[in-house]
């Protein structure tokens, strides 16, 4: 028996009605867990439809109730953490612990909307000119509408909404038909918190989902996170209709290792953020840059780092790695792998051919790791999206942010060392968009906002923080004057400061 995941519109769960849909796996056990519906373009229409009916009023709203409203919102999310933790597991996989984590980063986005009211303060100017004043606000956009990946079905929709909707916008999500629960869950906890029907709109689905709402007129922006192709589609085509586009696209995250580098801390890290959710992160490191003679040293570390990982049932709270999301991406991981072999790069641990007992129809696969992977093999140049860890080694700390500096993504970055200057000097020199020293995966705090350069972004602004408050919302200008100021007479001159 597998249960049927239908969409949330207008405050009502609803079954689908385009009689398409795709199967629901865990990824432990190979095993079919549900059916999801995917919407027709009727149906996101309906879908949307409801949130322009819904925008006149919330809008409206103040903003401090509308930050109360989400205050309840936050006390739920902390209330069911767990309960979305599990689900996340149970569709995509990542071991319970991680699935926590994202749970709390997602509750941090939360914590910021809450404080809406003095996000959305503009500016003002007495006296601007004789007897005019002028002044700046922030008002909401309408219907926006976010669409989001396996990955992080609850961190990455909550880099949206909770903005968005604080703002003052009301929202359709479009989740990943690959781990579609966590979303309806998260529409039954702000029903739960009292916002209006019609504010928070869920539809499942494929690209016609996709392309019913970035084309249509009454959506006014759209924000996307997923792979680089996808992102310049959404981009491309949102613009052409006239939308606001933010679309995180790919990345190829590197960490340059210094000679000086703290070893035990550095595989430490290196494990972590190259194996942690079995690589499936946006911000994985996925090539680690070896400086000189750090990699005689550090390879033979990570070797057996790399063989005694503990890769089993996400619900197993021993778990360091799960299984991968789904039986294609399997496939594709395992295919990056003998490309890799076959393009010279030195196979030191492989993760093919890895089994759990009693889950032996779960989609596995051990950590990986490659050496003298050189640039331009598919390796380096190619994002896998799995448990995947290439060591290329350079022979300056120059050559290591040529490397870096000429790949096309630029979402995150890492250095370990031990030295200030050379700190410093990566800090302003690398051309990428999060960068971490010594911190592995430098995904920022919720007040300071997420995004990537070069291919890894398409759009001026990053998600959450001040920049989403700005990409959520329009700024207006009003300049005021009475009649008791205004001089008789027309002027026919560009208004100036008298």
């Amino acid at each position: 028996m597998t249960t049927e995941i239908g969409h949330y519109i207008g405050g009502t769960h609803t079954k689908g009605t385009s009689g398409l849909g795709g199967e629901v796996f865990n990824p432990a056990t190979g095993k079919q867990t549900a059916y999801v519906d995917f919407a027709s373009t009727d149906e996101v229409n309906t879908a949307v439809a409801a949130a322009k009916a819904a925008f006149p009023d919330w809008a409206d709203t103040p903003p401090i109730r509308r930050a109360r409203l989400m205050n309840r919102f936050l006390q739920l999310l902390k209330e069911n953490q767990d309960k979305l933790a599990e689900a996340i597991t149970a569709e995509h996989g990542k071991v319970f612990t991680d699935a926590q984590g994202e749970v709390q980063r997602g509750i941090d986005i939360v914590e910021f909307a809450c404080g809406i009211p003095q996000l959305l303060k503009g500016d003002f100017t007495d006296q601007v000119s004789r007897g005019i004043d002028n002044w700046t606000l922030r008002q909401p956009l309408g219907v926006c509408a976010g669409i989001t990946p396996f990955n992080f079905p609850i961190m990455v929709p909550m880099w949206m909404f909770p903005v968005a909707i604080a703002a003052g916008n009301t929202f359709v999500l479009k989740p990943s038909p690959t781990d579609p629960t966590p979303a309806l869950m998260v529409a039954d906890l702000m029903k739960e918190a009292g916002f209006p029907d019609g504010v928070f709109n869920v539809v499942q689905g494929d690209k016609v989902a996709v392309d019913a709402l970035i084309k249509h007129p009454d959506v006014l922006a759209i924000s996307f996170v997923g792979s680089t192709p996808i992102a310049n589609y959404i981009y491309e085509t949102g613009a052409r209709h006239g939308k606001r586009v933010q679309a995180l696209g790919g990345a190829k995250n590197h960490m340059l290792v210094m000679p000086d580098a703290d070893l035990e801390k550095t595989v430490d890290a290196l494990v972590g953020a190259a194996y942690g959710s079995a690589g499936e992160r946006c911000m994985a490191i996925s090539v680690a840059t070896l400086v000189g003679d750090v990699a005689d040293k550090i390879i033979p570390m990570l070797v057996e780092r790399t063989k005694t990982l503990n890769v089993t049932n996400g619900l197993d709270l021993k778990a360091e790695m799960g299984p991968i999301v789904t039986r294609g991406a399997l496939d594709r991981i395992t295919g990056c792998i003998e490309k890799g072999v076959s393009e010279g790069a030195d196979l030191l641990v492989d993760g093919r051919g890895y089994s759990v007992e009693g889950f032996e129809g779960g989609y596995w696969l051990g950590g990986t790791l490659f050496d003298n992977v050189q640039p331009g093999m598919s390796l380096h140049s190619e994002e896998i999206f799995g448990p995947v860890l290439s060591c290329v080694r350079v022979d300056s700390f120059a050559d290591g942010i040529d490397l870096i500096n000429n790949h096309e993504f630029g979402n995150g970055v890492s250095l370990f060392t031990r030295d200030g200057n050379v700190a410093r000097e990566f800090g302003r020199r690398v051309q990428v968009g999060m960068v971490g020293i010594n911190v592995p995966i430098p995904v920022p705090m919720a007040w300071h906002g997420f995004g990537g350069w070069k291919k890894s972004l398409f759009g001026d602004m990053h998600a959450y923080g001040e920049e989403g408050v700005r990409f959520y919302t329009k700024q207006k200008s009003i300049m005021q004057r009475w009649p008791e100021s205004i001089e008789k007479g027309s002027e026919f001159i560009m208004p100036t400061a008298k």
